[in-house]
């Protein structure tokens, strides 16, 4: 048996044609959320998956063999339940409440700008019904919305780096005790202990200091 120990998400990095040349398997949605499990790819080759715990295996990620190999995933069509707002006695707005109260129920979703997915449940088929959605049984791939928190994601492999330097406070000049302490120039004065002339540093004030009698 051949192992498959490391995942691409979508093939990252790989060229396009190396893509079409890889072998692929197709996997429901209950075997793509383990990280270790039995495959047979496109090529009949028998291969034993261990990816590290918790990885989720999404459709387009690619497995490397230990021979160096290429095998795409699939998202295999599956039974779903695809729920859609209902065009005459409602709006699409429809579908936030209803991720809304799937997600209280902890239901894994797919989410859609148009439909969501959930995996087949009478219960929640004939709730969404009663919210005048339409509930239909269909034959689909099912890619479930990742948490929030969850490494990889939908594995779109956005990596956001956000180096602002805003200077919204002066940088720190010392310490006190081991903490960086900022340290702000003092203001200047004018007043009889000033030892600058002021009309002949380049700058020229136009205004006249009253000075009282003594």
């Amino acid at each position: 048996m051949l192992q498959a120990s490391k995942l691409l998400p979508q093939g990252q990095g790989l060229a396009s044609v190396l893509l079409k040349r890889a072998h692929t398997v197709e996997l429901d949605w209950d075997v793509r959320q383990k990280s270790r499990f039995d495959v047979t790819d496109s090529a009949g080759r028998h291969l034993g998956v261990f990816l590290p715990r918790g990885t989720v295996v999404r459709g387009g990620d690619v497995l490397v063999a230990e021979d160096g190999s290429l095998v795409r995933v699939l998202a295999a069509p599956q039974s779903v339940l695809k729920i859609t707002h209902c065009p005459d006695h409602g709006t699409p707005f429809d579908l936030i409440r209803a991720a809304y109260h799937l997600g209280n129920r902890h239901v894994p979703i797919e989410l859609r700008p148009d439909h969501l997915k959930i995996e087949p449940d009478h219960v929640l088929a004939d709730m969404l019904r009663a919210m005048h959605l339409i509930v239909q049984a269909v034959d689909e791939p099912f890619e479930p919305e990742g948490g929030a928190y969850a490494g990889g994601g939908h594995g779109h492999g956005h990596a956001h780096d956000h180096a602002h330097d805003h200077g919204h406070a002066p940088k720190p000049a010392g310490s006190l005790g081991g903490i960086p302490v900022a340290v702000q120039a003092k203001p200047h004065v004018h007043g009889p202990g000033c030892k600058h002339d002021h009309g002949d540093d380049g700058h020229h004030h136009d205004h006249h200091h009253p000075h009282q009698q003594q």
